[in-house]
């Protein structure tokens, strides 16, 4: 596992994958699919892994946190940046950052609080997290305003924080406000979209941000990787067909759901036999499987064509 300080170079030199986590049917973690899922994402090019909402890592206890972490660096190739994440709420935050001091993961992710917050108080949670952990933060948003954007570079300036996963959604996202106040505090190369491969091309084009997280990257890493390098060359014109194949998975999480979907997803592509998926969410129904696997075919064809070894399972 990659040990080294959290630089701007890191975000922008691969995507963040955000797998599902391999559960067993006693809904403790599986070592074995965890190491064979990260492997193949590995494998693909991709050396960031970040586990975290798409885990369901906000339901993972406390008590035991420290027994992911260990799970977490033994199942990372030796080259991988691994990305923990903690919270959302601040009890967790407190004791999670207890686990985390003298380990050697560099930072660690915030979840968002979906309710029950203020800016500042999202500052304070964040810097009293930083300071009990050891380690600076990355800071996820999902709501416009959730932290104030002078309050978020002060804590990039204090190296408190060292990137921020921005996943707000709009109308019209090249039209942003508030990322673009977020942008001109923090820096664009400290900010990567937060929703996958196709919320990124305005991202990147509007805002310049450093790169992107994505869930689909667990199944295509080669092709989500393709992705990036093009958006970052600004030939969103070459990416377009391997969008169009992203398109069709992404879409039905949108529908139905980004967690159960991209965790069925996984299985039924041949990737790591996923299992159950955590309280108080449940595994998505038997009916929606013909659809998954329609729309993973052009997914993984458009892979297959980058490496011909890939093939679809079943």
């Amino acid at each position: 596992m990659k040990t080294t300080a959290v630089t701007p170079a890191d975000l922008a030199a691969s995507v963040l994958a955000v797998p599902p986590l391999p559960l067993a049917a006693d809904l403790s973690p599986s070592e074995p699919e965890m190491r064979r899922l990260v492997r193949h994402i590995e494998a693909g090019g991709v050396s960031t892994i970040l586990w975290g909402g798409n885990a369901q890592l906000q339901h993972w206890p406390a008590s035991r946190y420290s027994e992911f972490l260990a799970l977490a660096e033994a199942t990372a190739g030796r080259a991988s940046w691994v990305i923990p994440s903690v919270g959302p709420d601040y009890g967790k935050l407190m004791d999670e950052a207890r686990s985390l001091a003298g380990t050697r993961f560099p930072c660690a992710m915030l979840l968002p609080m979906a309710a029950h917050h203020t800016p500042a108080g999202v500052a304070r949670g964040t810097r009293d997290f930083v300071q009990a952990a050891g380690k600076p933060a990355i800071v996820y948003i999902r709501q416009a305003g959730y932290v104030a954007p002078d309050a978020l570079g002060a804590m990039v300036a204090a190296g408190e924080v060292c990137a921020v996963k921005y996943a707000v959604d709009r109308p019209d996202l090249r039209d942003d406000p508030y990322l673009a106040a977020l942008v001109a505090a923090v820096g664009s190369e400290r900010i990567v979209s937060g929703a996958g491969e196709i919320v990124a091309v305005p991202h990147l084009d509007a805002f310049g941000l450093a790169g992107f997280t994505a869930g689909c990257v667990c199944i295509t890493p080669r092709l989500s990787m393709e992705v990036l390098r093009l958006l970052k060359a600004g030939d969103q014109a070459a990416a377009a067909p391997a969008l169009e194949a992203i398109r069709p998975l992404e879409g039905l999480r949108e529908r139905l759901s980004p967690i159960r979907v991209l965790h069925e997803a996984v299985r039924l592509a041949g990737v790591a036999e996923t299992g159950p998926i955590y309280p108080l969410l449940s595994n998505l129904e038997a009916e929606h499987h013909p659809a998954i696997l329609a729309a993973l075919k052009p997914l993984m064809a458009a892979e297959q064509a980058l490496h011909p070894a890939t093939a679809l399972a079943g």
